[in-house]
């Protein structure tokens, strides 16, 4: 069963075509939901999530028109239909430190992104604190497909909380399957009852 689409297909080609056309010209991290698809290729994304370094930001800046967001901690282009966000040392707040990425990255399709287990708990700070929200619903969705469809480990994600001192998300997680809504299994290419099945296996584990 394929999982269903979040968001539309006009959307998210034109989110994707922009992506790579970025990717060949500017070194970044790729963090969000464009590198859950890279690990899982289930549903796409729609804003494209980057993490730069300061003299990238000035490059950046002079290509297109950079915004800065001060409530929300980081950069922005706003295209138009989708927006560019873009995070960068001691200044961008994630629940993972923007510094300390860099330690935990791989390549994906010749894209440089973040291993299942640090995407898991940068989704789950994003999820945290949008919940109520329809990004907040998608950041839930995600990171139950980095769970069923990445090459996630548990004992890996847990000797990460301990070294990054963020214990804290290991029950959190618990949480956020225990509330995701089974109706959205549809999300995850799974039915109602294999969805059931795998939440119960899963949670043993805890």
């Amino acid at each position: 069963m394929r999982p269903k689409e979040f968001w539309s297909e006009e959307i998210t080609k034109s989110s994707w075509k922009k992506l790579t056309e970025i990717s060949k010209e500017f070194e970044f991290i790729l963090i969000g939901g464009w590198a859950v698809y890279l690990w899982t290729k289930a549903h796409k994304s729609k804003d494209i999530d980057l993490v730069i370094d300061y003299t990238t930001l000035k490059t950046l800046a002079q290509k297109y028109d950079l915004q800065k967001n001060e409530r929300l901690k980081k950069y922005e282009i706003k295209m138009e239909r989708f927006d560019i966000d873009v995070y960068v040392p001691h200044y961008s707040k994630l629940a993972v430190p923007v510094a300390q990425l860099k330690n935990y990255t791989t390549r994906v399709e010749g894209i440089t992104t973040v291993t299942p287990e640090i995407l898991v708990v940068l989704k789950q700070g994003a999820e945290m604190d949008r919940r109520e929200s329809l990004k907040g619903r998608k950041d839930r969705i995600d990171i139950l497909t980095l769970l069923f469809h990445s090459p996630f480990q548990l004992p890996k994600y847990r000797q990460l909380l301990k070294e990054l001192q963020l214990t804290k998300c290991e029950y959190a997680l618990q949480q956020e399957i225990r509330m995701f809504d089974p109706k959205e299994s549809e999300y995850l290419g799974l039915n109602l009852k294999e969805f059931v099945n795998w939440k119960k296996n899963f949670l043993k584990v805890f």
